[in-house]
């Protein structure tokens, strides 16, 4: 049984695989104040709660934006399973060829959606990634990794309005029924929501453009679905991008 654990900036994810087939996805929130046996409490007890033996875990692979939590959860990983963790990043086979400046400098979970989108999908590809940042990168007809953009994600953009106004309110994030709206909470819902849609469709047309080829669009993070129903683009949902990429990278390094 292999653990797959995605730390994002606010939560950590983990998916357990049995024979390439996954069987359970788990997930925590991300604190970087947590010391590992802190996380080792957490995990024995969602563990226990799903009734999962951590010691049938025979490897571990982990993608992290936030190096804080990286080392102390690596160790909780391995009191829980016995098992020391591949940390994704430089000196890991990835198999994902980088055409880009500074290949070191490329975060370990845009790494392992690109090796998901190679291995499941066909190229060129353009991959959305809606979490903390909202990430955009291309993937060319060779399956080579050219670059991206990165804007503020969802959740930045709508915490900044609301603790910035003063007179708007923080909402609950879902579309309204029309764009141009008739109350304040409706008109930021539409303004976030079908404001990125449109910005999404802008950029693929715009990487379709500059790459003078048409590309399969794959969108994943938590708020894909809300996102990318309003879209007029055809973009295929995958929630499980980056824990797939590491199940692969897990298996091109062990053998």
């Amino acid at each position: 049984m292999i653990l797959c654990t995605d730390v994002g900036n606010t939560n950590i994810k983990f998916a357990l695989y049995e024979n390439d087939k996954q069987i359970n996805k788990l997930r925590l929130s991300t604190d970087p104040k947590k010391t590992d046996d802190e996380f080792a409490v957490e995990l024995y007890t969602i563990f226990n709660i799903n009734k999962i033996d951590g010691k049938k875990i025979d490897g571990s692979i982990i993608s992290s934006v936030v190096p804080a939590v990286t080392e102390p959860l690596a160790k909780a990983i391995k009191t829980i399973s016995g098992c020391d963790s591949i940390v994704l990043g430089p000196g890991v086979k990835s198999g994902l060829d980088l055409r880009i400046d500074n290949p070191s400098t490329l975060g370990s979970d845009i790494v392992a959606m690109c090796v998901a989108v190679k291995e499941m999908y066909s190229c060129p590809a353009v991959i959305i990634g809606l979490g903390t940042a909202t990430t955009i990168v291309y993937l060319n007809e060779n399956k080579c990794y050219m670059g991206g953009a990165i804007s503020p994600g969802i959740g930045i953009s709508l915490d900044a309005l609301t603790n910035h106004g003063a007179l708007l309110p923080s909402i609950e994030l879902k579309p309204p029924k029309k764009i141009i709206s008739t109350n304040t909470e409706d008109c930021i819902r539409s303004g976030v929501i079908f404001g990125t849609a449109s910005m999404l469709d802008g950029m693929i047309d715009r990487y379709n453009e500059e790459a003078g080829v048409n590309s399969t669009v794959v969108a994943t993070g938590g708020l894909a679905s809300t996102v990318v129903g309003n879209c007029k683009h055809d973009i295929i949902v995958n929630d499980d991008l980056v824990l797939e990429g590491l199940r692969l990278i897990f298996n091109k390094n062990v053998k």
